[in-house]
């Protein structure tokens, strides 16, 4: 009995320790435009100004939109890949057993197009397009 509730103790000692000495994995995303100042929106959530520096929870695909006045509206995705630590069963390892601090940064770059000008004429055809389908 008294060797059971040594072992008990030892074992949640143990799982304390663990607990206290975890690793930590910290996900850092940086997006640059040129040219810099634009709103940026990850997943439709605006994560600042250009360039910004945001943290990530998960790999994965990305729908970015970038808008910049002057510039044409940006919309895109772009995967983030995992890396091999970050992977089943390297994951557990570092983010529970490694009791150090692991930094993944990502950096990607956008180039904007300057905003085209809608001529008189094109304007003009739009909205007849709009309120009559059947017009060429």
């Amino acid at each position: 009995m008294w060797s059971i509730m040594r072992t008990n103790k030892l074992l949640l000692l143990f799982c304390v320790l663990l607990v206290v000495a975890a690793g930590c994995v910290e996900r850092k995303l940086t997006i640059n435009t040129n040219p810099a100042g634009a709103q940026v929106f990850l997943n439709d959530e605006e994560i600042g100004v250009s360039p910004v520096t945001a943290s990530f929870s998960w790999y994965g695909d990305y729908n970015i939109t970038i808008r910049k006045q002057g510039c044409e509206t940006l919309q895109t995705h772009r995967k983030l890949q995992a890396p091999w630590y970050d992977l089943f069963p390297f994951d557990f390892l570092t983010q529970i057993i490694y009791p150090g601090r692991i930094v993944d940064s990502r950096e990607w770059s956008f180039e904007l197009a300057p905003q085209k000008e809608i001529s008189r004429q094109e304007l003009i055809e739009a909205a007849e397009q709009i309120k009559d389908p059947n017009v060429p």
